[in-house]
Order: C-alpha cells, then sequence, then structure tokens
C-alpha cells in the first residue's frame, strides 16, 4: 500500500492532537521559516523573543494553536551545534503544535509505545515518546517531542493507547531543551534502528530520503 492511501484509510476526518476541548477552528497557520521577512527583527532561537511572535500571531487570528512546519526551511536552529555539525541541517520535518506549556497530547490513532527517553541535549526534543502504529499490511510510527518530564514517568514500552487518549502534556522551556512550548509530531515510516529518537530536522542534501520517510503528518490528521 502507498503511503497516502495507507493514511487515507487510517482516518477520514480531522483529529484533533491536542487538548480536546480546543476546536479545530481555533488551529491557526504559522509561518516560522527563514524566508518570512517578519523574522527579520526577532531572534528567533530565543524562546521568550519565539513565544512573543507565536502569541502575536494567535491574537491576531483569533487562534488558540499555532501549527505549521513541514519541510519548512528555518533559522530556528542556528544556535544549537548538533545542526551545524557536517552538512547543515535546518529543515523540519514534521508539524509543530505551538501552545500553553501543559497542554494535553492526544493519540491519534491507536498504537503502542515503541520507545521512549529524554533527549535532554540542547537544541533535541527533551522528553520524547515513540509510538507503533499496524495496519493489516503496513506498520508506521509517530513521534511525539517537547513533552514535560513527568510525561514519561507512567510510559512503559508495549502500553497500548486508543485514539484519543491522553498520552502527555507539553514541557517548559527549560525542559524541552531551548524551545518555546509546543508538540513536534512526526511519522516515520523505517526508524533505522533508532529508539526513543529519530531526526526532525535535516539537511538539503538528505531531503529526498527524509521526504520519503517521514510523510506530511497531515496526510493523518487532516486539518488542512
Amino acid at each position: 500500500m502507498d503511503r497516502d492511501n495507507l493514511f487515507k484509510t487510517t482516518s477520514i476526518r480531522p483529529i484533533s492532537i491536542l487538548d480536546a476541548s480546543i476546536p479545530l477552528a481555533k488551529y491557526h497557520p504559522i509561518d516560522l521559516s527563514s524566508s518570512n521577512s517578519a523574522l527579520n527583527t526577532l531572534d528567533i532561537t530565543n524562546p521568550e523573543d519565539c513565544q512573543l511572535y507565536i502569541d502575536a500571531t494567535l491574537v491576531k487570528s483569533g487562534g488558540m494553536v499555532a501549527y505549521g512546519g513541514y519541510l519548512e526551511k528555518r533559522n530556528l536552529y542556528a544556535n544549537a551545534s548538533r545542526f551545524s555539525e557536517g552538512e547543515s541541517r535546518n529543515i523540519h520535518l514534521g508539524v509543530d503544535f505551538w501552545c500553553e506549556q501543559g497542554t494535553k497530547v492526544l493519540v491519534p490513532v491507536e498504537g503502542v509505545v515503541h520507545s521512549f527517553q529524554n533527549n535532554d541535549d540542547i537544541g533535541n526534543y527533551g522528553p520524547t515518546i515513540i509510538l507503533e502504529h499496524k495496519t493489516i499490511d503496513s506498520t508506521y510510527y509517530s513521534l511525539y517531542g517537547h513533552l514535560s518530564i513527568e510525561s514519561l514517568d507512567n510510559i512503559y514500552i508495549g502500553k497500548r493507547f486508543k485514539a484519543g487518549d491522553e498520552l502527555a502534556l507539553l514541557g517548559s522551556p527549560a525542559i524541552n531543551v531551548n524551545y518555546a512550548p509546543h508538540l513536534h509530531f512526526q511519522l516515520i515510516l523505517n526508524l533505522q534502528g533508532y529508539t526513543g529518537d529519530y531526526p526532525g530536522v535535516c539537511s538539503q542534501m538528505d531531503l529526498a530520503f527524509y521526504k520519503n520517510n517521514c510523510p506530511d503528518p497531515n496526510l493523518l490528521l487532516r486539518l488542512y
């Protein structure tokens, strides 16, 4: 089954991935790309400056969640050495959902815990959970990064979650390693042996591979 049809048969309507009390109409897109001139006067790598821009976007739109970023080229990672080692990495492979710390993270489709860990070096995900999802003839994975540290307390490999279950809470900048509070949500077809972690940002040189291995999360979520 090709990946587009895999997700078309998995979900047929929009899926809430944060607190179900937040209406989907309150999800609004945000542009954090390096081509957005509105960011030129901000230090987007500073979580406080980043939060100011997110807040301004949500006030203007009347929204509660700012989302976007799949395959977006960003300056957000410029101060993290992990992204400048070797070929520079600045292309985002998931969708980010920017919302208040402590917001509930929901499981979009049934799955079991594949792995988890606290990726606590600067610029990384902080607390991270990866779920495994099986269909009749396919397996794929979903990654949830920038969670609260408490989100890892009652997690174990093989723990099963139903669609709509609470998985975790969003972490603070101190816990999610210097980012404004948000969920990094990423789909992965082949984990390549990773556990509790997987690249969420790639270089231009590796884009073709990661674009194929990490499909657009909106194929599943159907938010736009």
